[in-house]
């Protein structure tokens, strides 16, 4: 069967479109149905005021001294009382062609304005709900025209207004239960009223749904007749439409005024004259209304009841909803389908605006909303509270600011700075990134004299994997490295591929042996690794571990951790090796000792700047190895070798000896290396090697001698020598040593 629901119980169903209506037909009634709406949009204006205005003389004359339960029903819900006086109104027009006596005609007029008045009684989270009634709320609101009955019955001494709205909800055809009457025994005036209100509820906004064009909602209506409606009585309000026989504007309005201002009938009602509210209209209020109105923002102004009480027009174009749909509505983030920064719904617990309505604090976040068309939306929501004199809270504003822009921007800068910094296959960074941040954490580490480490590893065999299983299972391979690399790491920690089945991994505030130990428990992780690109085999991979030192460039951190991983190959893959003594140290101290062995070389004239005497437990031929190192890893000439002593040359230009914008400062170094062998204190052990590395550092030019950061530049370069070195200063006393002139 085909039915229509009453308004605000349940969303409209659809309808087929029977015996359409042109636009034109209806162009008079929607000229003043649009027009009363205005007064739902809360702008504080003066053509709000005025519409208000009118409405109050309009209802204080047609109901007289009962004017006062309008105004309860408008202070209760103003959509309803604008409704109520729109079905009013129509209700007039069409009395009025027909043959009805005056009396009756009052009473069809007084119960179209009254026939929503139970809607006193109706809870607040009910009527006020911005969105789709349930069950248990559809029959709340039903039970509206018993409380207005209730309320009727007590001020009202005319039956008749009694019987139109206690008949109005009943179905022509008797299908309704709950009504002791059907067809033509239903009061004339109600079914005139369920004509007029059903039609005005079809035309309006709903947060559900959008008003149905007046040609459909006409169609509507004849498709409903002979069931919800009097067939005839819709045939007849349909050619009065047509004709344009009734008229649904201020001339209709206009005819309570002319015609009943002076008789002014209380007969039905209990005399208690009121005092008509103060329209004033003030200029602040003239700027405010078009200024608000004007934002190319959304704006939404909710009391502290979280009742809405503004929705300008940027707001509509934002969310697509109406502001006529939602005022006097409770403010629910589901309205909008409000969703937080991860894209999650929120709930009226969470809800922001409501938050700054208790808290009183403002907030700005980045939302999404649900837009006009149906796609979601990225804003930027501020929460602002309104707050009075003395703390007093009156409820809050939402701004809403189209960011979808802004965020598309956002996403590309992300996306590029992701293609920039990260290697397309791992997901891991990128040559580049490891660069910058190495040079970033080389920096900082060494400001704050904190410890942090460098593993550099290589999958064993890797041309094996592409050999044996293909380019495919070898990439897929990488990936597995790569996300066991991240899923080990730390917080702060970089992985990096540094080329192609070379990784890196940067730990920060980490020290050699807590380094030692990570890269141990990735080598143990991976060798148990089964690999079904590999047919189930599994990998391994070679690791080198150093730590920061004291004059480290990130050049010579890398190169030292990049041996420790040669060595780990040498020793036979599938192993850690650590290099370097690490930040623990700290810079040696100048010694006053008297170097006459010095004399001897005549390329130097100049005395010494730094010198001091090293001791290392190793032999002399495992200390030049270590020695190579440090000569390669900062870019150092070998002058001259004679026997053990040796004459090293550094052009100035390494990041150890200089900062960016300062010229460099040659120096020269001079070794002297002396094997000694010691007993052990300890009877059972044999004898230990022991080296005695005398150092001497000088500028190679004179001039230089006169630069404040000399003695600076000079200890970095030989605490870097000490720390590849790994030695402890001596304590022993070195005798002199002499040689011919080295060549």
């Amino acid at each position: 069967m085909h039915r229509m629901v009453r308004p605000r119980t349940a969303p409209e169903t659809p309808f087929s479109s029977t015996s359409p209506t042109t636009d034109a037909q209806l162009s008079t009634l929607s000229t003043l149905l649009n027009c009363l709406d205005e007064v739902q949009c809360v702008q504080g204006s003066g053509a709000r005021h005025r519409n208000v205005a009118r409405q109050n003389e309009l209802v204080q004359v047609r109901l007289g001294m009962a004017n006062s339960l309008f105004l309860a029903l408008r202070a209760k819900h103003a959509p309803t009382a604008t409704h109520s006086l729109r079905v009013g109104l129509g209700c007039t027009s069409w009395a009025m062609q027909k043959d009805l006596s005056r009396e009756e005609s009052d009473h069809i007029q007084i119960a179209a304005l009254l026939h929503d008045i139970g809607k006193i009684g109706v809870p607040d989270h009910v009527l006020l709900k911005p969105n789709q009634l349930n069950v248990e709320e559809a029959l709340a609101m039903d039970r509206h025209r018993e409380f207005g009955l209730q309320i009727l019955r007590g001020c009202c001494a005319s039956p008749s207004v009694l019987d139109f709205i206690r008949y109005t909800p009943a179905w022509f055809d008797g299908s309704k239960r709950g009504f002791d009457r059907q067809g033509a025994h239903l009061p004339i005036g109600s079914r005139m009223i369920a004509i007029v209100d059903a039609f005005d509820s079809m035309t309006t906004d709903r947060v559900y749904r959008a008003a149905m064009s007046q040609k459909r909602a006409t169609a509507e209506l004849l498709g409903c007749s002979g069931t919800q409606f009097d067939p005839n009585l819709v045939v007849e309000f349909c050619h009065l439409l047509n004709a344009h026989e009734i008229q649904l504007d201020a001339q209709s309005g206009q005819i309570w005024l002319d015609t009943l201002r002076d008789t002014n009938d209380h007969s039905m009602w209990r005399l208690n004259d009121a005092e008509g509210p103060d329209n004033s209209v003030s200029v602040n209020d003239l700027f405010h209304g078009k200024l608000l109105e004007s934002m190319h923002d959304g704006v939404v102004f909710v009391d502290t009841e979280s009742k809405i009480l503004l929705w300008n027009r940027a707001a509509e174009r934002l969310t697509g909803i109406t502001n006529r749909s939602v005022l006097e509505r409770r403010w629910d983030p589901e309205l909008i389908e409000l969703w937080d920064e991860e894209k999650n719904p929120i709930t009226t617990n969470d809800c922001p605006l409501a938050k700054a309505v208790m808290t009183g604090t403002q907030s700005l976040r980045r939302l999404t909303v649900k837009g006009h068309n149906g796609n979601r939306l990225a804003v930027d929501a501020h929460m602002v509270p309104v707050v009075g004199q003395e703390g007093a809270r009156f409820g809050a504003a939402l701004l809403l600011h189209d960011a979808s822009s802004k965020e598309v921007l956002e996403e590309r800068v992300v996306t590029l700075h992701r293609k920039a910094t990260q290697d397309p296959l791992t997901k891991v960074a990128n040559r580049a990134e490891f660069d910058r941040c190495l040079n970033e954490m080389v920096v900082s580490h060494l400001a704050r004299g904190a410890a942090c480490s460098l593993i550099v590893c290589d999958i064993d065999r890797f041309k094996s994997i592409n050999d044996n299983f293909g380019h495919q299972a070898g990439d897929e391979a990488l990936v597995s490295f790569a996300k066991l690399l991240r899923n080990l790491c730390t917080t702060g920690d970089l992985v990096a591929r540094y080329g192609g089945e070379e990784f890196i991994m940067i730990c920060a505030d980490s020290v050699n042996a807590t380094t030692t130990e990570k890269a141990e428990e990735i080598r143990l992780a991976l060798q148990c690794m089964r690999h079904p690109c590999l047919n189930g085999h599994s990998f391994t991979a070679s690791f080198g571990v150093t730590e920061l030192q004291l004059g480290d460039t990130p050049e010579t951190i890398f190169n030292r951790a990049d041996r420790a991983l040669l060595k780990a190959k040498d020793l036979g893959r599938n192993r850690v090796v650590q290099l370097g003594p690490g930040i623990s140290g700290g810079l040696p101290e100048e010694s006053d000792r008297p170097t006459p062995w010095f004399s001897w070389l005549q390329k130097t004239p100049q005395t010494s700047l730094l010198e001091t005497t090293l001791r290392i437990t190793l032999p002399v031929h495992v200390a030049v190895e270590k020695l190579k190192g440090f000569v390669a890893d900062h870019g150092a000439k070998i002058d001259a070798v004679e026997e053990n002593k040796i004459s090293l040359l550094f052009d100035g230009h390494s990041n150890l000896l200089r900062r960016g914008s300062d010229r460099p400062i040659p120096f020269q170094v001079i070794l002297d290396l002396d094997d000694r062998e010691t007993k052990s204190t300890n009877l059972n052990s044999l004898a230990e090697h022991l080296t005695l590395v005398h150092v001497c550092v000088s500028p190679k030019r004179q001039r230089d001698r006169r630069r404040n950061d000399l003695v600076e530049r000079a200890k970095q370069l030989l605490f870097s020598l000490k720390a590849y070195l790994m030695d402890h200063e001596s304590d022993l006393e070195t005798e002199p040593l002499s040689s011919p002139t080295m060549q």
